[in-house]
């Protein structure tokens, strides 16, 4: 383009009769040479709505319209590219930052620029199933920790508790893993009113007491389905996804290194 506009330039006027040899095309894009050529453009798309419409008026929180977002590895399918996950992460938080915005006031813009990170489905369409209470008034619940996996049996009974076939003083020796198994109950005050029976595997004593915890909660939702709201601000709902680091080859522990010896 700028040999064309220096060769307009020239006396003559125009550049009828000049033959042009060649011509450097230019991408329409200027991440046309990055690896991330779509993110880098949705990126920046996003960021500049974010500086011009951030003052706007949002709606207070769990009053917006529900939306699916698509999750990193989604949306890395959808486009192709291999996006970082620190990099997705900042851009995901200014697009439901930008969602926030009242509907009212919200510019066609900010829809076109956060529509390519939403999820095509329904999500008033998805419904809990519902786990029923079988003929002999038992309701069931699993629950993981670590490496750890329970299976809980709720009935309607005096607090009795049977955990592999051993009471509950019998299978944890320790009284933080006693509290922690029958956390649920007892947040919710139903320590007299549930009989438990479980089978625990896998893990230590503090894993299977965790698992045991979630699976009783779960199982205790069943009975109860207003207790899930209490419970899951309890902690006893919510998975908890740690887990011991793994050991690294050439490493002591999972970090711990050797100590270096210059001679």
């Amino acid at each position: 383009m700028a040999l064309l506009e220096a060769l307009s330039g020239a006396p003559g006027g125009g550049t009828e009769g000049v033959q042009v040899t060649f011509a450097r095309p230019m991408p329409v894009s200027p991440s046309y040479f990055s690896r991330q050529p779509e993110f880098n453009d949705s990126f920046v798309l996003v960021q500049d709505l974010a500086r011009r419409f951030g003052r706007l008026p949002t709606l207070p929180p769990g009053q917006a319209e529900r939306v699916a977002w698509k999750t990193k590895e989604q949306y890395r399918l959808a486009i192709g590219e291999a996006v970082k996950a620190r990099d997705y992460a900042a851009c995901i938080g200014l697009v439901k930052r930008l969602h926030q915005i009242h509907p009212d006031l919200m510019p066609e813009e900010v829809k076109q620029g956060i529509r390519p990170f939403k999820r095509d489905i329904n999500i008033y369409l998805n419904t809990p199933k519902l786990m029923p209470v079988d003929r002999f008034g038992r309701s069931h619940g699993v629950g993981k920790r670590k490496s750890s996996i329970a299976r809980a049996w709720l009935v309607e009974g005096m607090g009795e508790v049977l955990i592999n076939g051993k009471t509950l003083n019998d299978a944890f020796g320790r009284v933080h893993d006693r509290e922690s198994a029958l956390w649920g109950l007892k947040s919710m005050d139903r320590i007299d009113k549930y009989n438990v029976w479980a089978l625990v595997e896998g893990g230590g004593t503090t894993g299977q007491a965790e698992a045991l915890a979630m699976a009783i909660a779960k199982a205790l939702v069943v009975h109860e389905p207003a207790l899930k709201t209490p419970l899951r601000k309890a902690g006893c709902i919510t998975r908890d996804p740690r887990t011991v680091e793994r050991k690294k080859p050439g490493h002591v522990k999972a970090r711990k290194m050797p100590a270096w010896v210059k001679r």
